[in-house]
């Protein structure tokens, strides 16, 4: 298939900068509390799940690549009209839109309550989100290139908050790791399973694949990502798990900032304080790169220009967070969302690629 792409050099990136896209898109809100949900299903083997899910971001990272350089400069609509046609591609297409615009909610929606819960309890939903959102407008006008900038510094910007995590350790016990491998092979698949949610972002690469320069460095640099995000959760989950009691991590919705709460300075007695307001700093890249692949989907369906498409996205989404309000409505979007996210993100890229070599294969035998 020729590519209908038409890029211009001012659109490209460097492969380098697939490490900061990658990584800054799965470090989000998810990190702020994934060590409760997966202790539920793995108890103290919950690290061993962080790795087995990571594990499978690398398998599924290969498929995408793989199916990628299949079809050169195409993203993943494009492939979709390819194989399926024009239709059922657009049908694809939809679902995909979808999903992007639910991770965006359940990303902006969950920092929300964060700020509400941590920070200011008296604050309107209505103003946070609308407050977001206009920030995240004026980084989707600036283009492709200020979003992978924002998440380049949104990682080089945030280093310094990873080894302030390693405080708690003088309090921990690294006798509650032990022993391994008491738990079942089930409950820690199951526990791996619950990563989903945290973990995913990094399917973004099946839409900016095609404006990334030195495409045969793309592997590298992805897998690097990959490799340092799951690096952070596996060590924030070590944390925890020797920090946290038993019965004290089940019952802690946010882990990760309430390590932060026993972090105190000289000069500053409420260092969480600082930590969510940071935070806004590290979801940015997500929900930009979230807005910007649905636009790339929007573009392939119907014909709508950048300026009209992000308010329209962004108007849904303001009245989408006004009328979801309750933890128990959150959590329940979240559980969802993370099941649905485990199809589309980690069974549908594999099936996608033995679809993709089947119909290689015959194109071939049939040019033969």
């Amino acid at each position: 298939m020729k590519n209908p792409i038409q890029l211009s050099p001012n659109d490209m990136i460097n492969a380098y900068l697939l490490f900061f896209v990658v990584h800054g898109a799965q470090v989000g809100v998810g990190i702020h509390g994934f060590q409760r949900i997966v202790y539920q299903d793995a108890k103290h083997d919950a690290w061993i799940s962080v790795l087995l899910a990571g594990l499978a971001t690398h398998i599924v990272a290969f498929c995408m690549i793989k199916t990628l350089e299949i079809y050169g400069s195409n993203d993943l609509y494009l492939i979709h009209q390819d194989i399926f046609g024009k239709w059922i591609g657009n049908f694809f297409n939809a679902i995909y839109i979808l999903y992007c615009f639910i991770a965006f909610f359940s990303v902006l929606r969950n920092y929300i309550e964060v700020i509400q819960t941590w920070v200011f309890p008296g604050l309107g939903t209505w103003f946070l989100s609308a407050t977001i959102l206009l920030i995240i407008i004026y980084a989707f006008t600036g283009g492709l290139r200020v979003i992978v900038g924002v998440s380049f510094f949104s990682i080089v910007l945030a280093l310094w908050i990873l080894p302030l995590l390693l405080v708690p350790l003088k309090f921990a016990s690294v006798e509650s790791l032990f022993p391994i491998l008491e738990t079942n092979l089930g409950s820690i698949l199951k526990g791996a399973h619950s990563m989903s949610f945290t973990i995913v972002g990094f399917e973004i690469l099946q839409i900016i694949y095609p404006f990334v320069k030195d495409k045969k460095n793309v592997r590298k640099h992805v897998h690097l990502g990959l490799l340092f995000t799951t690096f952070v959760y596996l060590l924030i989950m070590l944390v925890s798990l020797t920090y946290y009691s038993e019965g004290k991590l089940t019952k802690t919705i946010w882990a990760t900032l309430t390590l932060f709460s026993f972090i105190s300075f000289p000069f500053m007695e409420r260092f969480e304080f600082v930590a969510v307001c940071f935070w806004m700093l590290i979801i940015l890249p997500n929900l930009c790169l979230y807005l910007w692949a649905a636009y790339r989907g929007a573009i392939r369906v119907v014909k709508i220009n950048g300026t009209k498409f992000v308010w329209i996205f962004s108007l849904i989404i303001f009245i989408c967070t006004l009328f979801v309000q309750s933890r128990t409505q959150i959590d329940s979007i979240n559980t969802q969302f993370g099941h649905v996210a485990v199809y589309i993100i980690f069974v549908y890229p594999i099936f996608l690629f033995f679809v993709t070599l089947l119909k290689k294969k015959y194109t071939s035998q049939k040019e033969k």
